[in-house]
């Protein structure tokens, strides 16, 4: 990205549990010493300390952000990541790396890049990892090699020995960069290589780029020794959408099946292919389906709208994202960087920022329209032994229902809703038809509508003076300019989250792509303490978002049901579980 963090790496000898992630961009670099003047000086609230995520993936301090090169080696997941060893604001960044045998629990490793050589003196930003046909791994990463500008170029590194299954250490060749901003290249808007695709004897991969004012643009680069790389003349794709921060291009099969392919598959006609970029300008991961030429080095959307960013791996608060397929179950995961959203000061305060959201599992749904993600199926082991059920409840106009038995303060909750009818759905203006976010902050969780807004209030106080909502809403389908269908409306409503008020909680949303004919919809939460991660429909639309309550915490926290559209909503199942504490969690 952008602007790169940096990671510490402690090393845990009594477990061996890798995991690493990269840290992604910041549009502003704080002087740190400034900030913790100010944050010794500043009356913090003591409920932040409180706010520390129990299973989400983070180093005990400091700050993070891009997950760069995420793989599979000889048993073990690795997750490196961006990374501050030196505090809790962006700057200094190196490369941390932690390993895992399930994706939940994770131990630090030693830092595996930093500033050391001529073309990454000023900076190891974010990059990817590649599976070798030996089976060995190589990573490709942006250097900044000048100290007047960020000047980006490619480099190479390999692990010093492919026997350890750890790969603690990793070997930059006297030969980086392998690839410099030539051509007309603007070198301060060049970064994060891809992974690398082979075909016809030669290696691709991607860089994102920024070309003239406004485009963002995909180059493609090819090699047959992961040395020397030259690039294709006309990029991949291109889009007028500002900087392409953080590609991803992946293949996924078309027959609907949860189960993903290697990187390297691109000849098959059972595949399409998704270009993912994250656009600098908006701050959110944009992604489009459609076909790839290997012969042109071209692909084209399915959608010629799809540049348009109709499209979204997430809704909310997730940015720099990066896939990689695992061998050892036959799926493509996917990591995310989540930000914070209070302050600076906050963040210096109490010594860390950032986490990564949970691993999901992407495949292609059935229409092919879109990409399905599910919270991997690790994260299961981690529900406490006494779920807690609801069935067949009746929720009417203006109600709400506490859901007790359990904390709910670190919780997974899966819940089914039936709408009996669908007549009453209220019109949709045609000008906020295709803007669900504006839509949701105009038609939030307290406003009435005809059907819904129905879900959940999550982190809420015990006189709900503070709670989320995360909800659907349904809309006439005369609506909806694009299908007959009636327009659903998934949101997440932080408006209500805290009684701070020097915080950043907008409203998040997205439309899911669901035939409500039959009039039942799901919703999957993970609620982590300070992040609510939820999942629409089966993972048809995901939003995360970032809560700090100052009230709503540890045993203070509630979780209800609720229903303020006209319609009766049913509850035909709701299931709740505690969630614990990974055994290990020591992410840098």
């Amino acid at each position: 990205m952008g602007v790169r963090l940096g990671r510490v790496a402690w090393a845990c000898p009594a477990v061996l549990l890798l995991l690493l992630q990269l840290a992604g961009a910041s549009h502003v670099v704080y002087e740190t010493s400034l900030l913790e003047t100010e944050a010794a000086a500043a009356t913090v609230p003591p409920s932040i300390f409180e706010l520390s995520t129990g299973y989400h993936f983070r180093p005990q301090k400091n700050w993070i952000n891009d997950p760069n090169a995420p793989l599979y080696y000889k048993g073990w997941y690795h997750l490196f990541f961006q990374y501050n060893p030196k505090g809790a604001v962006w700057g200094n960044i190196v490369w941390a790396h932690s390993v895992s045998r399930d994706l939940i629990n994770w131990v630090a490793l030693e830092t595996a890049l930093a500033p050391s050589i001529d073309a990454d003196k000023y900076g190891c930003w974010s990059g990817s990892a590649t599976i070798m046909p030996d089976g060995t791994p190589v990573i490709m990463y942006t250097g900044v090699s000048r100290p007047d500008v960020n000047y980006e170029v490619q480099n190479v590194a390999f692990p010093k020995n492919s026997s350890d299954p750890l790969l603690r250490e990793w070997v930059k060749p006297a030969h980086n960069p392998v690839i410099v901003p030539e051509g007309g290249i603007n070198a301060t808007q060049f970064r994060d290589p891809t992974t690398a695709w082979y075909a016809d004897g030669h290696w691709r991969i991607l860089v994102g780029a920024l070309s003239g004012a406004s485009r963002g643009v995909a180059y493609v680069y090819r090699s047959r020794d992961f040395r020397r790389w030259t690039r294709v003349r006309k990029p991949l794709h291109s889009a007028p959408t500002g900087m392409w921060e953080c590609p991803d291009f992946y293949p996924v099969t078309v027959d609907g099946k949860e189960s993903g392919v290697d990187t390297s598959v691109v000849s098959s006609s059972r595949v399409k292919h998704v270009l993912k970029n994250s656009l600098d300008l908006r701050r959110y991961d944009y992604y489009t389906v459609g076909t790839y030429d290997r012969l042109k080095e071209r692909y084209v959307p399915d959608n010629p709208a799809g540049d348009k960013h109709h499209l979204r791996y997430d809704y909310g608060n997730f940015y720099a994202s990066k896939t990689f397929y695992d061998p050892s179950k036959r799926r493509r995961i996917l990591w995310g960087w989540a930000n914070e959203s209070d302050t600076a000061v906050d963040d210096v305060a109490k010594g860390w920022a950032g986490i990564q959201a949970i691993p999901r599992k992407v495949w292609l749904d059935p229409s092919g329209r879109q990409l399905m993600q599910w919270p991997v199926e690790e994260v299961e082991a981690l529900r406490g032994k006494k779920p807690v059920s609801l069935k067949d409840l009746v929720v009417k106009r203006g109600q709400h229902v506490e859901v007790t038995g359990l904390q709910t303060a670190q919780a997974d909750v899966e819940v089914s809703f039936e709408v009996p009818s669908l007549e009453g759905a209220e019109a949709l203006d045609p000008a906020l038809a295709n803007d669900a976010q504006k839509l949701c902050g105009v038609k939030g969780a307290d406003v009435e509508g005809g059907v819904g807004p129905f879900g959940l209030w999550v982190l809420a106080s015990s006189k709900l003076e503070e709670r989320t909502a995360v909800f659907f809403r349904v809309f006439k389908a005369a609506g909806n300019v694009n299908s007959t269908k009636p327009l659903v409306l998934m949101c997440s409503d932080p408006t209500k989250s805290s009684l701070n008020k020097n915080l950043y909680h907008p409203t998040f949303a997205g439309f899911v792509d669901i035939d409500m004919a039959k009039g039942k919809i799901s919703l999957r939460s993970l609620i982590d303490r300070s992040v609510v991660e939820s999942f629409g429909a089966g993972g048809r639309t995901c939003i995360l978002s970032r809560i700090y309550p100052s009230l709503a915490i540890g045993r203070n926290a509630h979780l209800h049901v609720f229903n303020n559209g006209k319609a009766d909503i049913k509850v035909s199942r709701l299931t709740a579980w505690e969630m614990k504490k990974p055994a290990l969690m020591n992410g840098a």
